[in-house]
């Protein structure tokens, strides 16, 4: 996995897009429209930011399966947010289900009016 594949996984889901908000290599996905647009993935050139459950205690079964691989987020951790690396134990079809995982948890707190056409719930 790199970040190319890993952004262009992310961009084909329904309603997302990039934003670089903080002026670094590697943008943010968001889903949602404009403003009320919401991160899903923080794109890493050595990994990718995702919610990794609805509660820290669900996002911590991540750092017990891949310890070293799957940290918790610096600052949005608490919330249930891991950063997970790409190239090491990790398999890249789970980080890919991680992504989904993260968009499906952040598409179901937008008003409903707000998600994107083509999500599936």
């Amino acid at each position: 996995m790199d970040v190319a594949r890993m952004q262009e996984h992310c961009l084909a889901k329904p309603g997302a897009w990039a934003d670089n908000p903080w002026d670094h290599d590697h943008p943010v996905i968001k889903v949602g429209e404009g403003e009320r647009g919401k991160i899903f993935a923080f794109l890493g050139a050595g990994g990718v930011g995702v919610k990794g459950g609805a509660t820290r205690e669900v996002a911590d079964e991540w750092l017990d399966r891949f310890p070293g691989d799957a940290t918790v987020m610096r600052y949005i951790g608490r919330s249930g947010w891991n950063d997970l690396a790409f190239g090491g134990a990790i398999p890249d079809d789970e980080l890919l289900e991680a992504v989904d995982e993260s968009y499906r948890l952040v598409v179901e707190k937008l008003p409903k009016k707000h998600r994107p056409a083509g999500w599936e719930g």
